[in-house]
């Protein structure tokens, strides 16, 4: 269980390197320079994280140079099916010991159908180009997060 909470904004961003979907590692220090919005899903081609990311592919032309990265448990192959199957067009990272999602305090306790498990709490983070949390968004609606990012942005 995460014993954090998740970074607020002003602070420096976990740093972390993951496998893509094409199981190329990446580190958000080579992000940096750039703005890039982090954003914890539970699981690749459900609903809610289909609608999430689609929805970030959808406004991708109008977030400039800003980078979109998704992460979830997933393992990069999957991750490479639900890039494919929805042509997302953006980094998708696997983080199957969810030590990422920890750092950034967003793995805890579900409940579903009266069943309690630990998994994904839905957030968002906007990094900004040196490296430290500008915007962040616990607990976010899968519809929301497109919206905030391009409020964020002032686009």
């Amino acid at each position: 269980m995460a014993d954090s909470t998740s970074p607020e904004p002003g602070t420096r961003a976990p740093a972390f390197t993951l496998l893509d979907q094409n199981g190329e590692k990446v580190a958000l220090t080579g992000l940096k320079g750039r703005k890039v919005l982090i954003y914890f899903y539970p699981k690749a081609d459900t609903p809610g994280c289909t609608t999430q990311s689609c929805g970030l592919r959808d406004i991708a032309d109008d977030v400039g140079d800003t980078a979109i990265v998704g992460i979830s448990p997933d393992q990069p192959e999957k991750l490479k099916k639900f890039d494919d199957k929805h042509s997302l067009g953006f980094t998708l990272l696997s983080d199957p010991e969810h030590t990422v999602a920890e750092k950034y305090g967003v793995w805890g306790e579900k409940s579903m159908y009266g069943r309690k498990y630990m998994g994904i709490i839905r957030s968002a983070f906007l990094v900004d180009e040196k490296g430290k949390i500008a915007e962040a968004w616990p607990k976010i609606s899968p519809k929301d997060t497109p919206k905030n990012l391009l409020k964020a942005l002032g686009s």
